[in-house]
Order: C-alpha cells, then structure tokens, then sequence
C-alpha cells in the first residue's frame, strides 16, 4: 500500500483544540460493516448500540513526559521507561546542540540513539508538562482532560485518545477487561516512507493479567476501545506472551483473530492508526466514512469525536 492512499483532506477548523465540556457529549458515527448502514449518535448511546460486547480498554496513564530545557532552549519528551535507577528513552531537540554525558537539569543526556531519540538519565520522577501533540495550539486548562477516567498503569507519552470520551457513569454501565499498552513513539512517529510495508515500528511495551486474557478469549464478542487495545489482543491471539513489546503492524489485508468491534478517534493522515482503521473496516469505506464526518464537520484528532465499527 502506498503512503499516499492514506491521505485525505481535512479543513483545519475541524481539528479539535478543546475536549467538550462534557466527555460523553462528543459525536459518536457508527457504521455497520454488514450493512453498510451509517447512523449519527453521541457518545453518550454507546450502551445502546454495542449491545452484549465485552468491552476492553488500555488502561495506560500519560506521565508529565514533556520537560524542558533552558540551555539551549528545547526540551525532552519522555518515551518509555527503560530501566532502573531512572533510565529513559526519550525524544530531545535540539539533538544538534545537545551532548552525551551532560546533564540539563534534571536531565542527563547518555547516548544518541538516532532520529532525535536519546537514552537518559532522569535524576528523580517525572515532573513536567501534559505532552499534547503539536496541532493542539491551546493550553490545556485541566490536565486530567488529557486523562481517560480509568487510567491506572502510568507509563505513557500519549492518551490512548478513544477512551477520552467516558465519564465515570457511563463506564459503569458497561461490561469492562483492562488491558495495558503504554502507547509510545510508535503510536505517534510519521510515516516518512513511500509504501507501508517499509515503515518499521520499534514495538511498545503491554501487559494483560492472565484472568483478564481469559475472559477476552472467551468472550463471544470483543470491542477495543483505541487501536491500542487492538494491538494488544491482536498479539495475544497470535500467541504473544501476557507481558512483553508488541511491534505488530496492522495494515489493510490483516486477519482480525479476537476484536471483532472497533472504537477509535479520527487520525491523522498518513498514520498507521488510519491503516489499522483500514484493515479493519475497508480502505474505501474509511474514505467514505471520512468524507462523511468531513462533511457533517465531526471534529478530529485527539479531543475529537469517535467513530464505532461494528
């Protein structure tokens, strides 16, 4: 597949900069593979559309992951925690002016691991700023926002953004498994390639309690909640271990074993989140599907409203 067939033009007025002043509030399509059928709801009917599915969410919290840097002015963003003693991966810019074995505050810099990405030192526990991705151009009031309302396991560099649409009630209605995917560089990294198939992912760290995979793998049918969450049981149901790195790839052709449901936010172009959406509902409907919410000016991106997949 070429990069390019993930493109689609979105107005930007569209991208969302705030979340609705109530979670549940936002816009939820759903859309019928079997049908074909299209229906406008909130978000707040989700129980009244997927029925009896068990519903599985990564519970991930985002660490205060975006730090900065006075001299020279820049920053770190957080990745993903490799190690004891305060050892981290991280993105730092700008990597030209920065230098292995020195220390920027809190901050010491050891190895360049290319791309921008650093291994480090964090002298203490994170303690910086929510990391919004860069087309939210207004500061957050409340951080818990960028929060789902079940996040437990903190470890993140972004929110798994489908699960910002619950509220504590609606949560309770459903019938809820917890997985967790620390969603890291490969969730967010662009595809600089021109066909999918050489974009390569570094892998995320997950985990899954052993009752948990038990009761998904049983289940007769299965809503993730986030491409993450479909990551996760994807690799479980090909064999993967409870705990471990994923790097599977989800691109249009993929054999779906254990989701069979799907609820997620609008992406980006050019992402492999849109790809996943693809494989999953068809790359021509996603077209439509987008063009449709263009259309009908649903918001986009991660404060945005949500499309189900059933």
């Amino acid at each position: 597949m070429r990069v390019d067939e993930l493109d689609y033009d979105l107005p930007p007025d569209l991208i969302a900069q705030r979340p609705k002043a109530r979670r549940d509030e936002s816009r939820l399509l759903v859309y019928d593979r079997v049908s074909g059928q299209v229906d406008h709801r909130t978000f707040a009917e989700l129980p009244d559309v997927i029925g009896d599915r068990l519903v599985v969410v990564n519970d991930t919290r985002v660490v205060a992951a975006r730090i900065p840097i006075e001299r020279p002015r820049g920053e770190v963003l957080l990745l993903e925690r490799v190690g004891e003693d305060g050892l981290w991966e991280g993105l730092a810019r700008p990597t030209r002016r920065l230098r292995a074995g020195r220390r920027y505050g809190e901050l010491e810099l050891l190895e360049h691991l290319g791309e921008g990405r650093w291994r480090l030192r964090l002298h203490g526990e994170p303690a910086g700023e929510t990391p919004l991705p860069p087309y939210i151009t207004e500061p957050l009031a409340d951080p818990e926002r960028y929060q789902t309302v079940y996040a437990r396991e903190e470890g993140s560099a972004a929110a798994p953004t489908a699960g910002l649409h619950f509220t504590p009630e609606l949560f309770e209605r459903l019938d809820v498994e917890r997985v967790t995917l620390h969603v890291g560089l490969d969730t967010f990294r662009p595809i600089t390639v021109g066909e999918l198939s050489e974009h390569e992912l570094h892998g995320e760290r997950y985990e899954v309690r052993a009752a948990a995979w038990e009761r998904i793998r049983a289940a007769e049918r299965v809503l993730a909640v986030g491409t993450t969450t479909v990551r996760v049981l994807e690799t479980l149901a090909r064999g993967g271990s409870l705990a471990g790195r994923t790097s599977l790839f989800v691109t249009p052709g993929f054999e779906f074993r254990r989701v069979d449901a799907l609820l997620t936010n609008f992406h980006l172009p050019r992402s492999t989140l849109l790809a996943l959406v693809m494989a999953f509902a068809g790359v021509e409907e996603t077209r439509a599907l987008y063009r449709e919410a263009v259309e009908r000016k649903y918001r986009f991106y991660s404060f945005g409203d949500a499309m189900l997949i059933l």
